[in-house]
């Protein structure tokens, strides 16, 4: 009987690490465009260019290093992008708080409008199937005849998620409007801009997570209630570490040491005596 060949295991992909994301695409740029804006340095215009290079740079970086697109980067890059479109073409503040809530009110309307579609968008940002796992959700389902009602989770966990980046959208036009007084292409300006991409991170990302790992944690509370699953059987099991070879000694391999001189004379001694 031939033995089954095993299927090569994919290389695990690198974590992406959060500290540089914030670094690259977020962090060094405010603070490009915050210093190195001024008229002595680099200028607005150039000040505005060499934001850019931060968050495309460390994109490129990620994707060689992770072979996958960093979302943050692609992020960062289309609004440092925006940004600098706008301030070069010296748009009123009005116009960057717009820009700063289209992305967030794109999303937010695509996750309901999704649920039409064949893989809706919570499945991609909740129900993934690199975390949970989905064939063994999906069977115990299927045994419970639980399937409509797990549907019906999934829409209000989409509307969850819209109501998110609702959020986000607000926050994000408020900051921008209150933050952008000044004319656009002059230093005072991308000062302000500098301080709006600093300050947008924790105004959007901490209510906006809260409000995502809420309707995460609803969603597996509902998921475990319709499967009968619990904690560790929803997530796909970690992989065990193989088994270290047992290095002890064999007792039969074990050769006995030489007697010595001393021992020999004691053995004949005893059985002479």
């Amino acid at each position: 009987m031939n033995p089954t060949p095993s299927t090569p295991s994919r290389p695990a992909v690198p974590r992406e690490s959060l500290w540089l994301n914030l670094l690259f695409n977020a962090a060094l740029p405010a603070v490009i465009l915050s210093v190195a804006s001024r008229e002595r340095l680099l200028g607005p215009t150039w000040g505005l260019i060499a934001a850019l290079v931060f968050p495309l740079g460390y994109g490129v970086y990620d994707l060689i290093r992770r072979r996958t697109w960093n979302v943050l980067s692609l992020l960062g890059v289309v609004s440092t992008m925006a940004s600098g479109g706008l301030g070069l073409m010296k748009m009123s503040g009005l116009w960057f708080a717009v820009k700063e809530a289209t992305l967030p009110l794109i999303l937010g309307l695509a996750v309901p409008l999704s649920l039409r579609t064949r893989q809706p968008l919570v499945r991609t940002l909740l129900y993934n199937d690199q975390v949970l796992d989905t064939a063994r959700i999906q069977s115990a389902l299927e045994a419970r005849a639980a399937v409509p009602a797990f549907d019906r989770l999934l829409v209000s966990a989409s509307w969850m998620l819209a109501a998110s980046f609702l959020v986000s959208a607000i926050v994000n036009f408020l900051l921008a409007f209150w933050l952008l007084p000044s004319e656009s292409g002059t230093e005072a300006f991308n000062r302000q801009l500098a301080k709006l991409q600093f300050w947008s991170w924790p105004g959007t990302i901490i209510p906006c997570s809260a409000m995502i790992f809420y309707a995460l944690f609803r969603l597996l509370r509902g998921v475990e209630a319709l499967t009968g699953l619990t904690g560790a059987e929803l997530f796909h099991p970690s992989p065990t570490r193989p088994a270290k070879p047992d290095r002890s000694p064999d007792p039969s391999s074990v050769t006995a040491a030489p007697e010595s001189d001393l021992q020999k004379k004691i053995a004949v001694d005893e059985t002479n005596g």
